[in-house]
């Protein structure tokens, strides 16, 4: 034992508050990690498909039999989809971002929660003009 300090067992466990302020933290710290994340693979996502260095799979993109029928279809797609999927990018970053503000949790959960509908409002829009796009394909 060094110096006047009880043994680790005999300390007084953090105190509630701090506890409290601990786990804010880490749920602002999460939300940035995945909000951030989220928006640069839509950023990445919708250059990479409207360029055409992403093609048709299974995997990520607009996946409807209109837009899988052919290479011309997808492309199409996703050249009309591309800036409503930026914009979901761009919004899942700036939400991102807002997790770190000194706004309350009440208030974190409102830009959350609308920051999340405006982006499946964007990405649904997308994929809907990237359907009539790939309609037209020949």
């Amino acid at each position: 034992m060094t110096g006047n300090r009880p043994p680790r067992a005999d300390r007084s466990p953090l105190p509630a508050r701090r506890v409290e302020q601990m786990e804010d933290l880490v749920v602002r710290i999460v939300l940035l990690v995945v909000m951030v994340g989220s928006g640069i693979l839509l950023i990445w996502m919708a250059n990479a498909t409207a360029s055409g260095r992403l093609g048709r799979n299974g995997l990520a993109g607009i996946r409807i039999p209109s837009t899988m029928a052919s290479d011309e279809a997808w492309l199409l797609a996703h050249r009309r989809a591309k800036r409503p999927t930026l914009l979901a990018g761009y919004a899942s970053i700036v939400v991102g971002l807002a997790a770190m503000l000194p706004v309350s949790p009440a208030v974190l959960g409102a830009i959350v929660i609308g920051g999340s509908i405006l982006m499946l409002v964007l990405v649904l829009y997308g994929a809907r003009v990237g359907a009539r796009a790939a309609n037209t394909a020949p």
